[in-house]
């Protein structure tokens, strides 16, 4: 299992929101790149990113510092947030970006979606952002109509290989992930899960592993010491 370190960004600085409200944002350092590089020493060759202003106002925000972040560190980086177009996604790719994450204009834009997957494969992931049982679009503003396993059906037909699944309930909340929801999409869809939202302890992290997901997004559980990065990506090594 591939663990994914975060980075959220707003107004320029490394952010964490609890349970999606902007209104509960805590600041933990004002240079991201500061913070990807200490990811870099601790031996991580992923990085999750998200634009948080760019997801709340449907436009990229950020676009030069994460340009930044990957010619300086040398990550392997994935970007969401206000990815609505194609040319913010030739912009990223361009820039040396992984991958890029389609989240609202996935939901919202099934044509697009379609176009998108079948131009850019791999270069593309999903991000199912879930409350109540319902996706929510628009930097988790939101809910949809849209139910969890609606949105991984319609994404698995069109052959997409990754979703990044957060339960915005658990998210900086720091009371665990949502085992149970990460074992009934494993065992039912055929594709590549990270999981993401409440990560935060080693046997999150371990039991995700023996789950057989993909891979993992440690956020807040970094940023307060909860986890040790070093040791989360040694124990997903083996």
């Amino acid at each position: 299992m591939h663990i994914f370190p975060a980075i959220d960004l707003y107004g320029g600085a490394a952010v964490r929101l609890y349970k999606g409200d902007y209104n509960e944002m805590t600041v933990y350092d004002k240079d991201p790149l500061r913070v990807a590089k200490a990811f870099v020493a601790h031996g991580a060759s992923y990085l999750h990113m998200v634009d948080l202003e760019g997801a709340k106002l449907g436009e990229i925000r950020c676009f030069d510092l994460v340009r930044r972040i990957v010619t300086e560190t040398g990550l392997k980086v994935e970007i969401g947030g206000g990815i609505r177009n194609e040319e913010a996604i030739e912009r990223y790719l361009d820039a040396g970006v992984e991958r890029v994450i389609l989240g609202t204009a996935a939901v919202n834009n099934r044509e697009f979606l379609t176009d998108m997957a079948g131009k850019y494969g791999d270069r593309l992931a999903v991000g199912i952002d879930i409350l109540d049982g319902n996706v929510a679009v628009k930097g988790w503003t939101e809910r949809t109509e849209v139910t969890c396993d609606e949105m991984f059906s319609q994404i698995t037909s069109l052959g997409i290989s990754r979703v990044i699944c957060t339960d915005i309930s658990r998210d900086g909340a720091m009371r665990g992930t949502n085992r149970a929801l990460y074992a009934s999409l494993s065992k039912t869809f055929n594709v590549n899960i990270v999981a993401s939202g409440g990560v935060s302890s080693m046997e999150d992290i371990t039991v995700l592993k023996e789950m057989g997901l993909f891979g993992a997004i440690i956020g807040k559980a970094y940023y307060t010491g909860a986890i040790d990065l070093s040791e989360a990506i040694r124990t997903c090594s083996q």
